[in-house]
Order: structure tokens, then C-alpha cells, then sequence
């Protein structure tokens, strides 16, 4: 069964000025862009949002951030919890703001993630938190994981126990600022 994919959106987005979500990378919005991706791999994808407002009307369910967890750590929450609800044994994390994720991402974090709670990608030794697929099991520890005044993916992953999934760097190229879409753009010519 595939899992729940749930799309990260819900960040302020100031370095980029704000409304990152509805920022054009090649004629598409960046989370119309992931909300396709996401589509490919899953029947069952939501969005994560701070506020409905932050992107309308997104053709698919949105799940709201609960306003006392803080950054995608309140997205993740809400999409267990919802994994939970539809029978899904497991969550893809996908970010809104990085535009040319592996194709392979979902089969091989699948893959590697045996017993493991979370299966995480990494390149060049850099973790990727918001990248990962989670074990639905994982919303048991989120409570004194919170409690305990923690709030990182990471941490989380850390603490549930999780594999790393090697990819080469270009493939998590995070879109925060002008420069950064620009650059986007130029590469998507590019591979055209």
C-alpha cells in the first residue's frame, strides 16, 4: 500500500519574501509542482498548511498546522495522525521548495526502511528531515518527544530510530530565496 504523502507548505517564507508555495518554477507553482510529484507516488496526498489561506483552492485535503508545534514538526503531527485515520502504515514528507526531488525517492526510502521507524534521505552527509518516510508508529513518541521541549525532525527520526538513504546533492536543491528560484529556472532549462 502506498503511503499518505503530505506536502510541507506552511513556512512564512520570508527569505523569499513570502508566498513561497505560489512562486513560479517554469510556469508552475512550487507546490503545484510537489502536489504532482506527490500524485505520482500516492493516492492519498494532503497539504500542510499554517493557514487555507496560504494557498487556494490546492485540489487536494489540506491539514492545518496546530498552532502549539512548531515548524514542519506540526505538519508531520497532523499527517500521522491522519495516516492513522485512513489506515496507512506509513508518511512521505515532501518540501513545497525543493523542485527536482529523485524520482527513485519514494522506492528506495521504502526499501531501506526495514524495522526502522523512519527511513531519511541524506546527501554529501547532509540530512534531509523533511524528505523522509515515516513508520504511522512514530506519533506515539511524538508526545514526550514535545514534551521533553524537543521539536526537530531530526531529533525525532534520532530518537524513533532511522536509516540514511544516499542521494547526490543536486537532487535536494532547496528553493529559499530570489536567487535561489532563479537558479531553479535556469537549471529546469537546462534539463529540457
Amino acid at each position: 500500500m502506498a503511503p499518505l504523502i503530505v506536502v510541507l507548505a506552511g513556512g512564512e517564507g520570508r527569505r523569499m519574501g513570502g508566498e513561497k508555495p505560489l512562486r513560479l518554477l517554469g510556469g508552475e507553482t512550487l507546490v503545484d509542482r510537489a502536489l504532482r510529484r506527490a500524485r505520482h507516488w500516492s493516492d492519498e496526498v494532503r497539504l500542510a498548511l499554517r493557514t487555507p489561506e496560504q494557498v487556494p483552492n490546492p485540489g487536494v485535503p489540506i491539514l492545518l498546522d496546530d498552532p502549539d508545534v512548531w515548524g514542519p514538526l506540526a505538519g508531520l503531527a497532523n499527517a500521522l495522525r491522519e495516516a492513522r485515520r485512513t489506515g496507512r502504515t506509513h508518511v512521505l514528507t515532501l518540501p513545497c521548495d525543493v523542485p527536482f526531488l529523485p524520482d527513485d525517492l519514494l522506492s528506495r526510502l521504502q526499501a531501506a526502511i526495514g524495522d526502522e521507524a523512519v527511513a531519511m534521505a541524506e546527501s554529501d552527509g547532509q540530512l534531509h528531515p523533511v524528505c523522509a518516510l515515516w513508520s504511522v508508529g512514530v506519533l506515539d513518541r511524538l508526545a514526550s518527544y514535545r514534551a521533553a521541549g524537543r521539536r526537530s525532525l531530526k531529533g525525532l527520526a534520532q530518537d524513533a530510530g532511522m536509516v540514511l538513504v544516499d542521494w547526490p546533492e543536486e537532487a535536494f536543491v532547496n528553493v529559499n530565496t530570489p536567487a535561489d528560484l532563479a537558479e531553479a529556472e535556469r537549471r529546469l532549462r537546462s534539463e529540457v
